[in-house]
């Protein structure tokens, strides 16, 4: 039995059979399938499902027409949805152009053919059918991910979920670290649902959110008349976690005055409401969250050292989206879907550009910037396909492949964060790690945003 053909399946539906012919010929990276009618294609798309292929519009019995073309068009998208279908005519071009796209065709291209510029043409729509096959393989590989909540396909991100796997069943208190938009209260709440306490509440506070003045009592709670305005006795967010998780975000914003009174809860597990002089026992498990560099902030005598190691028990490194291979695409795709049902747009799918844009973009903000620059173009965009310019991103190349500027900066940038992070931000010894002098890594961290 002959082996099948490794190269990617084209469909031609194409009724002229010395125009089949030449495109066979033109073809040749491709296992080309020519239908001559539109009974002929579906049957092929049924057998071979090709990602792509290329449609007359003039088909018999109508080949001094369109509406055998458009038929077989709609017939061909309503089996294979992802199809990428380049559509070609000599008939009333302008629209015929307009209908086959709004009706799902992935390009356009009137007759008289030029082999050459059709055949970028479909060689586009082959690259974008192959990263559109790859991103729902990821997704495939995320459904099946440590965490329900959690979006993910990157190995970097896969460690860090086995890490909540493992100490989700136990009462030990962990510490996330992670540049802010990561996901660390996803991952907090994550951790929560596969302990044992999953039943009882999950309390979330954050702590750069809320005034120093009155941080103390959403924490701890007050009694009647404790202070003016104290109404009523108020439990604290401690106190109302009860039983199950309280996760502090932000915990490198507590003051130093109210480090000292949840130390005292984390060794004697009691707490005092202000005013009050009973001690209430308080079973709570404690996830802390913080973008800030504790260990410097340790040293720096802004943060308590016996609380740090109190609450860090455990301590679990959150990676930038930059760093997580694959995860902006994925997450794009889910944002994409959750968005344009939630505002009651139509999906809308990504173009190669946009893709390629996406994966080289250094994202600052993280997953949070990810989301509002997807949320954005749903509203602003009119087409069918986001494009790098509705995501407010600059097009990298032509969406096919990496170029040598793109790459050397995304090397540049991976290594200026690990060696940042070996030498504990100090740029000095960044410099010496990176074989570079100070001056120039300051200029290499003000060319790509870095400085912070």
């Amino acid at each position: 039995m002959a082996a099948s053909d490794p190269r990617p399946k084209l469909l031609v539906v194409e009724d002229d059979e010395g125009l089949a012919r030449q495109l066979r010929w033109s073809y040749e990276d491709y296992d080309v399938l020519v239908a001559r009618d539109r009974a002929t294609a579906i049957d092929l798309l049924r057998l071979h499902e090709p990602a792509v292929a290329t449609l007359d519009l003039g088909l018999p019995p109508d080949p001094d027409g369109t509406t055998e073309g458009f038929a077989a068009l709609e017939e061909l998208l309503r089996l294979k949805r992802d199809m990428k279908v380049v559509v070609a005519s000599g008939h009333g071009a302008r629209e015929s152009a307009l209908r086959a796209v709004a009706m799902g065709a992935y390009d356009f291209y009137q007759k008289p053919v030029d082999f050459d510029e059709l055949g970028l043409i479909v060689r586009r729509a082959f690259n974008l059918a192959q990263i559109e096959a790859e991103n729902r393989r990821l997704q495939v590989r995320a459904d099946a991910s440590a965490l329900g909540g959690l979006i993910t396909a990157a190995p970097e991100m896969l460690k860090v979920t086995r890490m909540v796997e493992r100490v989700a069943d136990t009462n030990v208190s962990v510490m996330l670290l992670g540049a802010s938009g990561t996901g660390k209260e996803v991952l907090a709440r994550g951790l929560h649902a596969r302990s044992r306490r999953a039943d009882a509440p999950f309390v979330a506070i954050n702590c750069a959110a809320i005034p120093d003045t009155l941080l103390e009592s959403e924490l701890f709670g007050y009694e009647k008349g404790a202070f003016t305005g104290a109404i009523k006795t108020t439990e604290g967010k401690i106190e109302l976690a009860h039983g199950g998780t309280l996760f502090i975000d932000e915990v490198g914003d507590i003051p130093l005055a109210i480090q000292v009174k949840l130390l005292r809860f984390l060794q004697e597990r009691t707490v005092e409401r202000i005013g009050g002089r009973k001690p209430i026992p308080v079973d709570t498990r404690i996830v802390s969250a913080t973008h800030r560099d504790i260990d410097q902030m340790v040293r720096a005598e802004t943060f308590r050292e016996d609380l740090y190691y109190r609450l860090a028990e455990i301590t679990i490194r959150i990676p930038a989206l930059a760093e997580r291979v694959g995860d902006a695409a994925l997450l794009a795709n889910h944002f994409v879907k959750r968005f344009s049902h939630e505002m009651g747009r139509p999906a809308k799918s990504f173009s190669a550009g946009a893709l390629s844009a996406m994966t080289h973009w250094y994202w600052p903000g993280n997953v949070r910037e990810l989301e509002n620059r997807i949320k954005r173009a749903i509203v602003m965009s009119d087409e069918r396909r986001i494009t790098a310019a509705d995501l407010d991103l600059a097009e990298n190349g032509n969406g096919e492949a990496l170029n040598l500027k793109a790459v050397r900066e995304t090397a540049d940038r991976v290594a200026i964060r690990a060696a940042l992070a070996g030498a504990e931000s100090n740029v000095t010894n960044a410099a010496k790690l990176l074989g570079i002098s100070r001056p120039t890594l300051y200029d290499l961290m003000r060319q790509y945003g870095m400085e912070s």
